[in-house]
């Protein structure tokens, strides 16, 4: 998962599978037609993940590849920065409590949107952060971050950019739910890349 440091103990952390098959209950699902899905990106999707999952009316959220050329990318592919891909979560939601709009709003202070080069110690095109949109999806994604930025909130310029939603890849299995699998592995590897301390430099005040 990290390139961009190179310390051992990190290597350790991040790139070993998990060794532990236990996963939280979920959230009652609604029916199947009151669900709809959100895809973003902000780094690491291990952090995402859990994030993402934190917030309420969310169901599901599963780490996955988008925005790139390669039908079906491995991890591997999508490491060499050459498919085109960004690591991202699809977010599955219960709309009767939490409205799209509602999501991306929460969505930017998971991440350092003033960043175009990668998240926090995770460095590379495969790291950057976008929000990826239907068509439906655009006029409140275009919104949020318009209100991004008037709330002056950020400590720089946003730049994260709202794209074309395209094909989703599910991660491997061993990426999935990561965070809750291999807690003390999760908890090493995010304090370790400053994901949390950079998120306080950045966000200079509550949002939204």
């Amino acid at each position: 998962m990290i390139r961009a440091l190179a310390a051992s103990l990190l290597f350790l952390f991040a790139c070993a599978p998990p060794q532990s098959s236990t996963a939280e209950a979920q959230q009652p699902t609604p029916p199947q037609g009151a669900v709809q899905e959100a895809v973003f990106a902000g780094g690491c999707f291990w952090c995402m993940e859990i994030d993402m999952r934190s917030a309420p009316g969310v169901i599901e959220v599963e780490s996955g590849y988008t925005g790139g050329t390669l039908d079906n990318p491995s991890y591997e592919d999508v490491l060499t920065e050459r498919t085109g891909h960004y690591e991202a979560v699809r977010v599955r939601f219960d709309p009767a409590r939490i409205s799209y709009r509602q999501l991306v709003d929460r969505y930017w202070r998971f991440t350092d949107p003033t960043d175009g080069g990668g998240q926090f110690c995770d460095r590379g095109p495969s790291y950057r952060p976008a929000s990826f949109v239907t068509p439906a999806q655009r006029a409140d994604a275009e919104a949020s971050k318009a209100a991004v930025i008037d709330s002056g909130a950020v400590n720089g310029r946003v730049i994260t950019p709202i794209l074309p939603l395209g094909p989703f890849y599910m991660a491997e299995e061993y990426h999935r739910d990561y965070a809750r699998r291999n807690r003390a592995r999760y908890a090493a590897y995010r304090a370790a890349c400053g994901r949390d301390a950079r998120l306080r430099q950045v966000w200079r005040r509550p949002f939204p």
